[in-house]
């Protein structure tokens, strides 16, 4: 058993930890994905689990074919689109899965608004995180009904360098004057990592000065949800705290 516990650390320790989220300014390296992407979850990972199983490559095909079908194929390449938790390694969980058939449905008023809104906004972007299943998301410190348990939900980062003081200041303009209209919900985590789903229009988050990122939007929504504005008064922001994977 002894051993057994030391080679099981052995095997954590060789995996390398996601460096800290950078608060990155014009002139410093721009990496966006190093701080949320481990080896073994980028493309070269991608390529080992899909030659992995003979499965894999007819349940990738099927993804993209719906995707086409529903025309939000290409947004993002389909492969990132199958990235579990940034903290798969931790939890002897796969890097990346295919979700059940049923959640693919989801999926497609998220990649909408990313493709309408998010993308001409700051540019290109890159998913982190979509599905989890619920086992992995339990592990991942997910809330119980994550928008990722029903794949409703991508975590992105910009890939054209920009300041996490402009990306929010972008995207939460964008969300207040088109969120409600696409059921959108938008939040954001430390560093450059934002969230987006298609569960309801709210958000969540903090900027660099510890008040409400989105204010606007969290108005808005609160306005226009009366059970939301009961539990959460004016003085309370009413999000999932930063800690609190959605």
């Amino acid at each position: 058993m002894v051993r057994l516990i030391l080679a099981l650390l052995m095997l954590l320790a060789a995996v390398p930890a996601a460096a800290a989220p950078p608060d990155w300014r014009p002139g410093m390296p721009w990496a966006p994905t190093e701080p949320y992407i481990v080896s073994g979850q980028d493309e070269p990972g991608y390529r080992n689990w899909y030659l992995a199983s003979p499965l894999h490559a007819g349940q990738v095909r099927a993804l993209n074919d719906y995707l086409t079908a529903y025309g939000v194929a290409g947004i993002v390449p389909t492969w990132q689109l199958l990235r579990t938790a940034s903290d798969w390694y931790k939890c002897g969980a796969p890097a990346f899965e295919v979700p059940p058939t049923q959640e693919w449905p989801n999926l497609v008023q998220t990649l909408r608004y990313a493709r309408d809104r998010v993308i001409p906004a700051i540019g290109p972007v890159e998913p982190v995180s979509v599905y989890r299943n619920p086992m992995l998301n339990q592990c991942a410190g997910g809330a119980r009904e994550s928008a990722h348990r029903f794949m409703q939900a991508v975590d992105l980062v910009p890939l054209r360098p920009i300041t996490r003081e402009n990306l929010i200041q972008q995207l939460c303009a964008v969300h207040a004057g088109s969120g409600a209209a696409y059921g959108v919900g938008l939040g954001f985590y430390v560093g450059l990592r934002f969230h987006i789903d298609s569960r309801k229009f709210r958000t969540w988050g903090t900027n660099h000065e510890g008040s409400i990122a989105c204010a606007r939007s969290f108005d808005l929504a609160r306005s226009s949800d009366p059970d939301a504005a009961a539990a959460h008064p004016p003085t309370s922001p009413g999000a999932t705290t930063p800690q609190q994977k959605n």
